[in-house]
């Protein structure tokens, strides 16, 4: 598991074990970086623009330069549980559909 960074334009996972830096990528803009981890999904956000990261490998799985909006700092808010309730509800109708079929 690691835990991540963001620094100077730059998203770092470092491993909570031993402490090194298990992967690094830099993003578009550097400045303040904001990063959240929403159950297995990390967002990162920087100079206006705002990212899904891989949290495996730091690859980008999208961006939003949000356009129009300006270069200022961007803000992440996600549900106090992460996505963890729509997971539930997910597993929850999955289990409902052979039910009904």
């Amino acid at each position: 598991m690691h835990l991540f960074i963001g620094i100077n334009g730059t998203v770092l996972a470092i491993d909570r074990n031993t402490g090194e830096i298990a992967w690094q990528k830099h993003l578009k803009g550097g400045d303040f970086v904001n990063v959240v981890l929403d159950g297995s999904e990390l967002y990162a956000a920087t100079k206006g623009r705002v990212y899904r990261l891989e949290p495996a490998t730091g690859g980008i799985v999208w961006e939003n330069s949000l356009a129009g909006m300006g270069w200022g700092l961007v803000s992440i808010a996600s549900p106090p549980d992460g996505n963890a309730a729509a997971m539930r509800r997910k597993q929850q109708l999955d289990e409902e559909a052979p039910a009904a079929g």
